[in-house]
């Protein structure tokens, strides 16, 4: 094997790999919308031909049900050469990605991918998914690619399973499903390697070795059965949006912890070496908040805790959507007749997102208000899930991203969920290695999101080295 090679090829063909990422965030796989399963369907099979050129065995399997379909998975394997003596890997993406609403504030379509040159001319390419998560996927899928071009052999040799799902992005419903139906085959692996993860920075490689879980709620206050004119029923029924509004503001204290009874009472702690390790990183809260159009004082959370720590080892509850009424041009007096909310809640070891969301539901009941009723909606979730920082297979990637990037990465942990690292955790005992490549300015969920030219090299030579390295833990 000639990793020399291997990285010689990833340089020389640029052109064609950028060509295929932006054939593939062409697509708009967005899972949540159900007008879009078609394409979504799309996105997987570009996904399966790629990693059928790159000679691992791919099948695309259904989930969900007959009368409840959800969004196919891409599943590959290669078995290895026989004497390869290194762990068996899972390498896990996601290639369906979030709405591109509001479409308006991108300076290009969404789904028309451009390669731009920002004003240090650095080249990025812009489009939906270009960082979460076909761009870093596409590292990967580059890397596998000049690999069997180079040995003949998928993953140069490498026991490898390969996961692609489609529903990251709307709560991966089916995949604890998917999971238990196929846990023969994805127990023998040894170890997760995911890319949806970030950097410290621009020359600050990092390594993620724990994320928090998630579990997102819909939930909707009923009033009257109709709207009312406000001028007739104002003050003499209960308004929806008002009595809302006057519940979820409870969900807070004066320290912006959340109110929810037991919340706390799963939570892992932070220790003092770990708070003293995460301050030595030298993260500026201050040009954070700055980056994104806010001053300092901006920095609001749960009191005794950083914005790092508050990031990376504290839950959290968020509104994330409400909606009720009239919401259009000009005004209309009404008293809807329901008005709902989108409500997360992010996660940390060892909390239970349903326990999480039995939990927020009976809260609500509780505070009913007078007249009202509720309908509750669980959109699942994921648990959260920390990692060894010392493994053969850890050690690995460490030395992989060392070399691709001349520098020694971080060990940080991440805000965001990945649900699968929490369910391989507790379902199949497997711990997951999260080796991202993206920036905190990428506008990961926003319009214009990016992944920049020099991340996707990274990307693909840590990739490339990393089957390296793996073959080394067996010599």
């Amino acid at each position: 094997m000639s990793l020399d090679a291997v990285l010689g090829r990833l340089e020389s063909t640029e052109a064609e790999q950028v060509d295929r990422l932006k054939a593939w965030l062409s697509m708009p796989s967005i899972s949540t919308d159900p007008a879009y399963r078609s394409q979504t369907a799309e996105a997987a099979d570009w996904c399966a031909r790629r990693l059928r050129e790159s000679g691992f065995e791919v099948r695309v399997l259904p989930t969900g049900s007959a009368g409840s379909p959800g969004h196919p998975v891409v599943l590959a394997t290669t078995p290895g050469d026989a004497e390869y003596a290194g762990p068996h890997v899972l390498f896990y993406g996601h290639y369906d990605v979030q709405p591109a609403d509001p479409v308006e504030l991108w300076d290009s379509p969404p789904f028309e991918p451009v390669v731009v040159t920002d004003d240090a001319g650095r080249k990025r390419v812009v489009a939906r998914g270009a960082v979460d998560d076909k761009g870093q996927v596409a590292t990967f899928l580059e890397a596998m690619r000049a690999w069997h071009a180079e040995t003949g052999k998928a993953a140069g040799g490498v026991r490898m399973t390969v996961l692609i799902e489609g529903e990251e992005e709307s709560g991966s419903a089916n995949l604890e499903q998917f999971v238990s139906e196929h846990s023969d085959e994805l127990q023998a692996c040894d170890v997760c390697v995911i890319s949806d993860t970030g950097m410290l920075g621009r020359d600050r490689p990092a390594i993620t070795y724990g994320i928090r879980g998630l579990t997102y709620t819909e939930v909707t206050l009923h009033g009257p059965d109709q709207d009312l004119h406000s001028g007739l029923w104002g003050g003499r029924v209960p308004n929806p949006i008002n009595e809302l509004v006057g519940v979820l503001s409870g969900l807070w204290d004066a320290d912006r912890r959340v109110t929810l009874p037991g919340f706390y009472d799963s939570v892992r702690e932070l220790g003092d070496d770990e708070r003293a390790q995460w301050r030595s990183l030298g993260i500026d809260a201050a040009e954070a908040l700055r980056s994104i159009g806010l001053p300092a004082e901006a920095d609001i959370g749960e009191a005794g805790y950083t914005a790092t720590e508050r990031e990376w080892a504290r839950p959290t509850c968020d509104i994330n959507g409400i909606v009720g009424g009239y919401t259009g041009d000009g005004a209309k007096t009404v008293i809807p007749a329901q008005a709902s909310a989108k409500v997360s809640f992010r996660l940390v070891a060892d909390q239970d997102p349903s326990v999480v969301a039995k939990s927020f539901f009976a809260w609500l009941e509780a505070r009913t208000p007078r007249g009202c009723r509720w309908t509750f909606h669980d959109h699942g979730g994921g648990l959260p899930a920390t990692t060894p920082t010392e493994s053969p297979a850890m050690q690995a990637a460490r030395d992989a991203l060392r070399d691709a990037s001349g520098v020694e990465p971080s060990l940080i942990r991440s805000g965001g969920s990945i649900p699968v690292a929490g369910l391989l955790k507790a379902s199949l005992g497997i711990d997951t290695i999260f080796v991202g490549f993206g920036l905190e300015d990428d506008r990961v969920h926003s319009p214009n999101e990016k992944f920049e030219l020099d991340c996707f090299r990274l990307g693909r030579r840590t990739h490339a080295r990393l089957v390296d390295r793996l073959w080394a833990i067996g010599r």
